[in-house]
């Protein structure tokens, strides 16, 4: 068997009994749903989508105001989709990182990134005032160069982060595999602010605790079908009843808006997951982490990867998978190609840990606009107000989407809305097939960059002329 044939038995094997459920969800600490939604109800403010965008706007309207009625609606339960099946890395760039922020709102970039701070922190206060066992950790991100060209790469993005005031150092290849080791390392970057871990369906669970203790009304498996002015409001029209409000807050990440005319602003793009089960001491001591930050290479088709509370690793990326026309279906949760190419990928990043087994193998579909990064509106006459587009940073972002949405839809001035950046929306996808061959093109150009040492070719070299660029 040659060299290629045993590393694909040999990953094959490590996925053989993982379930296919995602890890953090898969835990007895899971609350009881609330009960649906049955008749007509009332609410000041009703929010669609018990994820972090919809928590965050909940609790943080009662904070503002302990007497008004919030009512929250779920399709299914409180952090059953990206909130609970994500990464766990809490990110303070609002931007999808300084460079995606520097080529879209430079003059601005400086506000965001303190506002970004300004949230990562009222994050981590949040969670210690309600006593959220969350695991939150302040570790920072080790980005990773596994190719020589790569190099310029980290020390470019130190000396800009350093310029924003960032606390971030350039390691050599002894410096970061002294962090964390693996033979495939020719550098690093240390982010050491700005960056913590979270195990996210317990950040998800303890927020939904804490809006319940501030008296927010929850109605789970309850489906939003419909949305229409009413008066003075809004009425939402569900399977079994409706509800009525004076203001609609819409969370509904990358799951089809409520709103037509807002859906072509964002796409669902299914991401892919594997946990290994816990390492031992001796496992732990063969790759170092004594830091245990989050990492990630910087290839356009990047990994990231992290330590768990109880010694696990998660490994996730690569794989960006879209399907035709907004695809979403609860099979393309599971890809084993995917799960196989990333356990052969994990094994090459780390040989020392061969013969480990996955535990958990899962995927999952997060919502992505042509700018990378989150946007808020409000629409019929400031009775509605959305947030959508993370782009896989919504761990951290969604607590600064939801503040934006509560000021536009109480009509308050806020900083963050004095910035173009917020008043601004991204540009919308074409209909299909345009759509889909655009992504494919994307998705193939950022790979064919990756095998010539970052050079990116036309296609890739146009959509950066024109403002719709991306890499890593």
């Amino acid at each position: 068997m040659d060299s290629a044939a045993l590393a694909a038995a040999d990953a094959v094997a490590a996925l053989a009994d993982a379930a296919p459920t995602p890890f953090w969800l898969d835990s007895p600490l899971r609350p009881e749903p609330a009960d649906p939604l049955t008749g007509a109800a009332h609410a000041d403010l009703v929010v669609v989508g018990g994820g972090y965008t919809g928590l965050w706007t909940a609790l943080l309207a009662k904070a503002a105001d302990p007497s008004r009625d919030v009512l929250l609606l779920e399709a299914q339960t409180a952090g059953w989709a990206a909130s609970g099946r994500n990464g766990g890395f809490c990110a303070a760039s609002l931007t999808h990182g300084l460079s995606n922020g520097l080529a879209r709102f430079p003059d601005e970039l400086a506000a965001l990134e303190r506002l970004g701070a300004q949230n990562l922190d009222a994050i981590e206060k949040t969670i210690d005032e309600h006593g959220i066992d969350c695991h939150f950790e302040r570790t920072g991100e080790l980005d990773v160069a596994t190719e020589p060209h790569q190099v310029d790469w980290l020390r470019d993005d130190v000396e800009q982060a350093r310029r924003f005031g960032h606390d971030a150092r350039f390691l050599d290849r002894d410096e970061v595999r002294a962090q964390l080791d693996s033979p495939t390392y020719v550098a690093g970057a240390w982010h050491r602010d700005r960056v913590a871990l979270v195990d996210p369906a317990r950040l998800a669970w303890g927020l939904r605790a804490a809006c319940l203790d501030a008296g927010v009304r929850f109605a789970e498996r309850t489906r939003v079908t419909g949305l229409a002015r009413a008066g003075a409001g809004v009425v939402l029209r569900t399977q079994h009843g409706s509800a009525r409000a004076a203001r609609v807050a819409l969370a509904t990440n990358a799951f089809p808006g409520l709103l037509r005319r807002v859906r072509p602003y964002t796409v669902p793009v299914y991401d892919y997951v594997l946990v290994t089960e816990p390492l031992s001491p001796a496992q732990l001591r063969a790759i170092g982490w004594a830091n245990r930050q989050g990492a990630g290479d910087v290839a356009n088709q990047f990994h990231y990867y992290r330590l768990t509370a109880d010694d696990r690793v998660l490994w996730g990326g690569y794989d960006a998978i879209y399907h035709w026309a907004s695809g979403l279906r609860p099979d393309f949760d599971q890809r084993p190609a995917t799960f196989e190419l990333l356990a052969r990928q994990f094994f090459h990043t780390f040989p020392q840990l061969a013969g480990l087994r996955f535990t958990h193998a899962w995927g999952g579909a997060i919502d992505t606009s042509t700018r990378f990064f989150a946007f808020q509106r409000a629409t019929l006459g400031g009775r509605v107000a959305y947030s959508l587009g993370y782009t896989g940073l919504g761990v951290g972002a969604a607590r600064f989407g939801a503040q934006v949405m509560l000021d536009l839809l109480d009509g308050r001035d806020s900083e963050a809305l004095r910035l173009r950046a917020i008043r601004s929306r991204p540009w919308p996808f074409p209909p299909e097939p345009a759509r889909w061959i655009g992504i494919q093109l994307t998705r193939r150009g950022l790979a064919r960059a990756d095998r010539r040492q970052g050079r990116r070719g036309p296609w890739l070299r146009t959509l950066d002329r024109v403002g719709l660029g991306f890499d890593s």
